[in-house]
């Protein structure tokens, strides 16, 4: 009788706990591409005309498509047209018909007069005058020019590309096409194209060339990737048969990396100035690894062209100008920042070609602006405080004036919200522009007197409105209709706050609820991740992500920071990884949960799942090994797994690199002739010199696949170029070496994302967790037969 008790007990237990059903059903109701189709436009694009503060833009809700113009001085919002005329004359002048509610005209375009705009339905260009209300039908559009390889010089006269790897001028109305060849030193790898590993002999190319704002000059920062290591992907999808990619891949620590040089070309004359900008070994040149060209600005003129100079470690940095005409270099600021210097938000401002220079910083912990003179000499701080700045939206060199965003400045207000303010160039009047507890996005008019602001936060419904540059309240424009997702049932997300493992720093986070959620249920929990420390996977503001469908099946989902996160907070938080890339984001994300839990009843924590792409993937894995009698399940795509095996610039800012100086001892025989030079053979001195090499060695997950206990389901693209398959394949090994149970899914054909195959993992995914955390087993071959 007591066993049968027993028996009866641990059934009703594991059926009640562990057999809960998913529901698949709620959760592709709710994916992604339908709940975009529910809602209409979450903000507005204004659209300012020429030198006057006017603008217009389209706006879609459930009651149609309508396009503005607002008047920002007059303080007027009225339509762009009237939606049934203009449905109606294009009727008349296709004869095809046209919904008034939905007018698909794309690329408006506004002349010179600011009446006259043209646009395009079904690929026929019109032309509309907004006083007059006429109409005229034009031509069908022709293709865009494809023809990527033109680089045309800002006044349009010149065009400049590459052929054969080497660098080409041509006048842009010239009929017939005459090349003027620039160089000649030009070689795959070491390349005056912008794809340095092209074959392609004879043809044009775009080539990595920019051009100075004054069209005299263009430049070129040419990367050396003769001696880099070549690495693989095979496509197998390639027909008829396989293919081989190769590429350059530069890894952290290992002696052969880029080397960059800097070219400067005259148009009028041709000549070329290759500039001594040497200083480092390893430097870079633009300083960043990221971006169009890196950290490489110029003024109105081309006489001088600055950029940014940083040494192998990332901790020193130099801003250098160049002239153009001598190619002599002067180091104009040096900054020593450890452990490495924030390239993410890393920018100068030349104004009134070099007179003041807007310089960003992170001297003081945190990230600020500074203004220097032409010759390098500090005028003063423009901003400062326990705040970061981040990117400049405009400057107003007629008002000294800069408007920009920051983070963490407002008390009480989430830190990663950007909110916008205007400040001196001295530093005084420093003004806040965007009041409201929510993610600001800011498109300012070319005077400088108004701005659009569109406001949003994960828990609260888009609107858009019209400031000016006090911050004033210009006019409200358009709020989101998200009246068809709440009709289906759909609920917003709860953002949080929880403690970091430290027990001081606040995380912030979001939680998302099954839209059915009974308070008095216990539900596993499911931690979506990203360790940074460029971002952090907690959005900010009203959007769709698959989040949302995941906690349809039955769960708890959440996403939250953790220190060594975003650089949007203090220097201490966004290096707190560095030297401990595999490990640092653990403790914090296990200790969040945890909090979580005791505040929350219906968080079952005895059931937790992980899951994250790229640094998500090795983050999601690394929990599972590190902390394998919390993280039960996980699901780990495209994971940077061994950083060894991923890029040097990623891995040795991140982590660190060291740098070394050697002792070589070499043999050296004396100059004599052949005589003496056999007889002292057994005399050879030896001298010692010495050569500077960088180490770096990052912690691996598959150093740690033995203590895998729970479910584990490793997905990567076979061709990932970005993120290598070698760093999956390594945890793969070490897993069967130790014997382990785990789960495995390759994508045929696809890089780091997973494009066409995405929702086809979105479903194996909450399958996954669907099995591992609720007991739900299906034998369905059909991913789409629940």
């Amino acid at each position: 009788m007591k066993k049968s008790i027993l028996f009866f007990l641990t059934v009703f237990v594991f059926s009640t706990i562990y057999g809960q059903k998913a529901n698949f059903e709620k959760a592709e109701k709710f994916s992604v591409s339908n709940m975009r189709e529910w809602v209409g436009d979450l903000g507005v694009q204004g659209n300012w005309l020429n030198d006057v503060d006017r603008f217009w833009y389209s706006f879609k809700t459930s009651d149609g498509k309508k396009f503005i113009m607002v008047d920002a001085d007059a303080r007027t919002k009225e339509p762009l047209f009237d939606s049934d005329y203009m449905a109606s004359e294009l009727t008349k002048l296709t004869s095809e018909p046209y919904n008034a509610l939905d007018l698909p005209i794309t690329n408006i375009e506004f002349k010179d007069d600011n009446e006259t705009m043209t646009f395009e339905v079904d690929e026929i260009e019109f032309t509309y005058n907004i006083r007059t209300k006429e109409l005229v039908k034009g031509d069908k559009v022709e293709e865009e020019d494809r023809e990527r390889w033109k680089n045309y010089s800002p006044d349009s006269t010149w065009i400049v590309f590459a052929k054969d790897h080497n660098l080409y001028l041509m006048e842009a109305d010239d009929p017939d096409s005459v090349e003027i060849q620039l160089t000649e030193d030009g070689e795959r790898w070491f390349s005056f194209a912008a794809s340095a590993g092209d074959t392609v002999k004879d043809e044009r190319v775009r080539a990595a060339a920019r051009w100075f704002n004054d069209s005299q000059k263009l430049f070129v920062n040419r990367r050396d990737s003769r001696h880099v290591e070549d690495f693989w992907v095979i496509n197998s999808l390639a027909d008829p048969r396989p293919t081989l990619e190769t590429y350059k891949y530069p890894m952290p620590g290992e002696e052969n990396v880029p080397q960059d040089s800097l070219s400067i070309f005259d148009v009028e004359t041709k000549s070329r100035i290759d500039v001594d900008a040497s200083k480092y070994v390893d430097q870079a040149l633009g300083g960043t690894y990221f971006g169009a060209g890196g950290g490489f600005f110029m003024g109105d003129s081309s006489d001088k062209l600055y950029f940014i100079r940083r040494d192998r470690t990332w901790s020193k940095i130099d801003l250098c100008v160049v002239d153009t005409e001598t190619g002599e270099v002067t180091e104009l600021i040096n900054e020593v920042s450890k452990p490495y210097f924030n390239t993410r938000y890393a920018r100068l401002d030349v104004i009134e070609d070099g007179e003041d220079l807007i310089w960003f910083s992170e001297r003081d912990g945190w990230a600020h602006f500074y203004r220097y003179d032409s010759e390098g000499n500090l005028k003063n701080r423009i901003t400062q405080g326990n705040f970061n700045v981040g990117s400049i939206s405009q400057i107003d060199t007629l008002n000294r004036q800069i408007y920009f965003q920051a983070f963490g400045r407002e008390e009480g207000v989430n830190p990663y919200y950007p909110m916008y303010y205007r400040v001196d160039f001295s530093g005084r009047n420093f003004t806040l522009l965007t009041p409201e507890d929510a993610s600001h996005t800011f498109n300012i008019s070319e005077s400088s007197k108004y701005f659009v602001d569109n406001i949003s936060r994960v828990d609260e419904v888009p609107r858009s409105v019209l400031r000016d540059n006090n911050g004033g309240l210009v006019m409200e424009l358009e709020t989101a209709d998200i009246s068809r997702l709440e009709e289906a049932g759909w609920k917003m997300p709860k953002p949080f706050t929880v403690k970091a493992a430290d027990g001081v720093t606040d995380l912030y986070g979001v939680m998302w609820k099954p839209f059915d959620f009974d308070p008095e249920k216990k539900y596993p929990i499911i931690t979506h991740v990203y360790p940074g420390p460029q971002t952090e996977p907690t959005p900010t503001r009203f959007t769709f992500n698959n989040n949302v469908p995941l906690a349809q099946v039955g769960f708890i989902v959440v996403a939250m920071g953790q220190r060594g996160g975003h650089p949007v907070r203090s220097k201490h938080y966004h290096t707190y990884g560095y030297g401990n890339l595999r490990d640092y984001p653990l403790d914090d994300n296990k200790y969040g949960l945890q909090q979580l839990a005791d505040r929350h009843s219906f968080i079952d924590i005895d059931r937790v799942g992980i899951y994250g792409h790229s640094g998500g993937g090795f983050m999601s894995t690394a929990a599972m090994f590190v902390y394998p009698d919390f993280y039960k399940v996980a699901v780990s795509s495209a994971g940077n797994h061994d950083n060894n095996v991923y890029n040097m610039w990623w891995s040795e800012v991140h982590h660190g690199v060291k740098e070394v100086t050697k002792t070589i001892e070499e043999e050296e025989k004396e100059e004599e002739d052949i005589e003496e030079q056999e007889e002292a053979d057994e005399d050879e001195e030896k001298e010692e010199k010495t050569k500077t090499v960088f180490e770096s060695r990052i912690p691996a997950n598959q150093e740690l696949a033995e203590n895998l206990k729970g479910h584990l389901l490793l997905v990567h693209g076979d061709i990932d170029s970005n993120v290598h398959p070698a760093g999956t394949l390594r945890v793969v090994e070490a897993l069967i070496n130790a014997n382990k149970r785990f789960d495995m899914m390759i994508f045929p054909g696809m890089r780091h994302g997973f494009g066409r195959f995405s929702e086809y993992f979105n479903r194996m995914k909450r399958y996954y967790f669907a099995e591992h955390l609720l007991g739900d087993y299906r034998n369905n071959v059909d991913i789409t037969d629940f």
